[in-house]
């Protein structure tokens, strides 16, 4: 192996490390930010399966199945949601996601990304199968490629779609991670002059552009990087913004 193959390599390792760290971070607020977005529009577009149609029995199966899995008890768990999945319905759709969930936590994400990708492939509302794409791509951020979070989630990053703010934040990790530092730059910024993103969100993309800064993976001009918090400053958990 050359020389020059080698500090690629370590060059991509550095990327990874860097890139798993700030993901451990704020992956949770990048998520739970699509999760809120998810529940508005469901309250707005008057989903009734989410609070009329299923019955105090089902969600108490969905309850002891969360339990069980909060307790360690993870096989009756899976048996308890596969159960729930079988019968279809609005609790079903939650517990093929806490399943998913249940893969991913447990170190499986090549289960867990083929579990979401299952549940996209198969729901017929649309921002139910938008949110399992992200899922996915949450996912493959940390264990896939570039190719395969944009396979998911690149037509997400349109202006009039309500997470777009998240996907724009998912390609710009996988970019970054990818060593596509120009690419990952304009989907923070994209981010980042959104006039809908929330501050919390915003802190978030400085803090990405001033650790691209930092690294000479982007220059000095970058528009973001006079505003970047102290790399040791957390940003505020993420506000939910208002359904679009």
């Amino acid at each position: 192996m050359s020389q020059d193959n080698i500090f690629r390599e370590i060059d991509e390792e550095l990327r990874t490390d860097r890139i798993r760290s700030m993901w451990k971070r704020y992956a949770p607020f990048v998520i739970g930010g699509a999760v809120a977005i998810v529940a508005l529009v469901a309250v707005n577009e008057g989903w009734s399966w989410y609070t009329k149609s299923q019955s105090a029995a089902a969600s108490e199966e969905l309850y002891l199945a969360y339990d069980a899995a909060e307790n360690g008890d993870l096989e009756a768990a899976r048996a308890q949601l596969e159960a729930i999945s079988a019968k279809g319905g609005g609790y079903a759709v939650l517990a093929q996601f806490r399943a998913a969930a249940l893969l991913g936590e447990q170190g499986d994400s090549t289960a867990a990304v083929a579990a979401y990708d299952g549940v996209a492939n198969t729901q017929s509302n649309p921002r139910l199968r938008e949110l399992a794409l992200l899922s996915a791509a949450q996912l493959l951020v940390d264990t896939g490629t570039l190719a395969d979070v944009e396979a998911r989630i690149a037509t997400l990053a349109t202006d009039d779609n309500p997470l777009r703010r998240v996907a724009r934040e998912l390609l710009g990790l996988a970019q970054y991670k990818a060593g596509e530092g120009e690419a990952a730059q304009a989907s923070f910024e994209a981010v980042l002059n959104d006039p809908l993103a929330a501050q919390s969100t915003r802190s978030r993309m400085s803090f990405y552009l001033a650790q691209m800064l930092s690294e000479g993976v982007v220059t000095a001009d970058a528009p973001a990087a006079d505003e970047a918090p102290a790399a040791d400053e957390a940003p505020a958990a993420e506000e939910a913004p208002a359904a679009e």
